[in-house]
């Protein structure tokens, strides 16, 4: 029989279906693989062994039953960021070392409740800060991709850096994620996953700790277009917890898949052509372009003016709401407490020992940006710049675009303690340059694998449609995915 692991959920789900396969031995089969190379991949930061047999065992009783769920007895991964109720939820930081929640996420909820199995909490960039995977407390992720004839450690992206390693490696049939600028879709694009950020609201917020209130969104990664559906289905729906949350039906993303986009609207937008990129990224979107015309869509130039403002403005607005957001951590009600003088002192003793560089690197900007005397001088204007970023999508929207094609992210990924990015936070902030637009805007963005760099490492292109119309991704995304295949790392591990 092929190896468990390498079934997609699609492929898992008829198996269980049918009884051919029990999902006690799906589960076993990747907690076996995970205790085999999480020591290589830092991908978990927690693995729930017995919790992971207890739910695949209820999975089997409801699978004889004829009562099972939509995600019955399939193995997920889930992002440190999301609250999983008595298991380690911690965001990768030191700061909430020993946090363990009495209440459930709403994303994970809606996962449990449909039949999925846990298999443990996945590592990420520290408060998912971070383009790489480097900031979590608990170390690097290492990708399971290689460059050709090299050994070099390479990043996963980040921040779902766990996320994205883990279904690259068949480490889990697919994981949780989020998206606050890019944290889907480059470490998708990095792995050869596919990752969705759906429409801001889509997916409820409640129980997933919080780095910017108005950019996060959750989603999922996973193999292929076709697990990215199911995945998206169940984790999607109105909460009254969220209000945030848009009370809309949720489509079955499954039925769009495999849809002719002839006569649909491809926008390609001339300001994503960014100065130094890469010719092999600018050769991957013109095969995208290509794929699309051959599919009978539709190619069409369009002008986003305001993309070029898009980072800078990002870089304002997401570490104000961190700065806000992460005010709540200070040593007295739950997490690290570090003793001081008085409470002012433990405070600070506390938070400084509590956070890592990279976060309180932020939290100084974005105090800073919110401070009386800067307040309108940098974020009101930011948020001034985002209005206009949004007007640029509705304006190409309503010109009769239906979904938009760009490159996912400016190059393939890059070695772990890179010197370059390392040096230089600006660098690092760069690998979001095509993805910060679709979260200032709240729309959906999806990746997905298109083909290889030079030297064999995934490379992604990115889709962009209007709110609320996922389903519209999910049929585009497939003609990438069925004219460039599915991308696996060489197994070196």
């Amino acid at each position: 029989m092929t190896d468990l692991t390498s079934l997609t959920i699609a492929e898992a789900r008829t198996a269980l279906a049918s009884r051919s396969l029990s999902a006690t031995e799906l589960t076993d089969a990747y907690l076996a693989a995970i205790d085999a190379a999480n020591g290589t991949f830092n991908a978990y930061v927690t693995v729930t062994h017995d919790q992971a047999r207890a739910m695949a065992k209820a999975s089997d009783a409801r699978l004889a039953k004829g009562d099972a769920g939509a995600l019955e007895g399939i193995p997920l991964g889930i992002k440190d960021l999301y609250a999983t109720e008595g298991v380690h939820t911690q965001a990768c930081s030191h700061v909430l070392d020993g946090f363990l929640p009495r209440y459930e996420s709403t994303v994970t909820a809606n996962l449990w409740a449909k039949g999925a199995v846990m298999l443990g909490k996945l590592n990420m960039d520290e408060f998912a800060m971070g383009s790489s995977n480097e900031t979590s407390y608990y170390g690097p992720v290492k990708s399971p991709w290689r460059a050709k004839g090299s050994n070099e450690a390479l990043v996963p992206g980040g921040s779902s850096g766990g996320s994205a390693a883990a279904v690259a490696a068949h480490l889990c049939a697919a994981a949780t994620a989020t998206d606050t600028g890019g944290s889907i879709r480059q470490p998708a694009a990095f792995t050869g996953t596919v990752g969705i950020k759906p429409t801001y609201g889509r997916c409820s917020r409640w129980g997933i700790v919080a780095f910017a209130s108005s950019l996060d969104q959750a989603g999922p990664i996973a193999r292929d277009v076709r697990d990215t559906a199911i995945m998206l289905k169940t984790m999607a729906s109105v909460d009254p917890k969220d209000t945030t949350s848009v009370d809309l039906p949720v489509p079955d993303y499954e039925a769009a898949i495999g849809q002719s986009v002839k006569g649909m609207t491809i926008g390609i937008p001339r300001e994503y052509r960014v100065h130094g990129m890469p010719d092999e990224i600018e050769a991957l979107w013109q095969q995208g372009i290509a794929w699309y015309r051959e599919a009978g869509a539709k190619i069409v130039d369009i002008s986003l003016p305001h993309t070029k403002y898009a980072l800078p403005a990002y870089y304002i607005v997401a570490p104000a709401e961190a700065s806000s957001n992460l005010a709540r951590y200070d040593g007295v009600r739950y997490g690290l407490r570090v003793p001081g003088r008085d409470i002012i002192d433990m405070y600070e003793k506390s938070r400084a020992a509590g956070f890592g560089s990279e976060v309180k690197r932020r939290i100084m900007i974005g105090t800073y940006v919110l401070s009386a005397g800067y307040y309108d001088a940098y974020y009101l204007r930011a948020q001034q710049v985002r209005t206009l970023i949004k007007r640029d999508f509705e304006q190409a929207f309503a010109a009769g675009v239906d979904a938009i094609l760009t490159p996912a992210t400016p190059s393939a990924a890059f070695a772990i303690g890179d010197k370059d990015m390392n040096a230089d936070p600006v660098k690092m902030y760069l690998n979001d340059v095509f993805t910060v637009t679709v979260n200032m805007a709240g729309l959906p963005g999806m990746a997905v694998p298109a083909g290889l760099s030079a030297n064999g490492l995934p490379l992604g292109l990115q889709l962009i449609g209007r709110p609320f119309e996922e389903e519209t991704l999910f049929k585009a995304a497939h003609v990438i995915e069925q004219a460039a295949g599915r991308f696996t790392p060489a197994k070196w591990w």
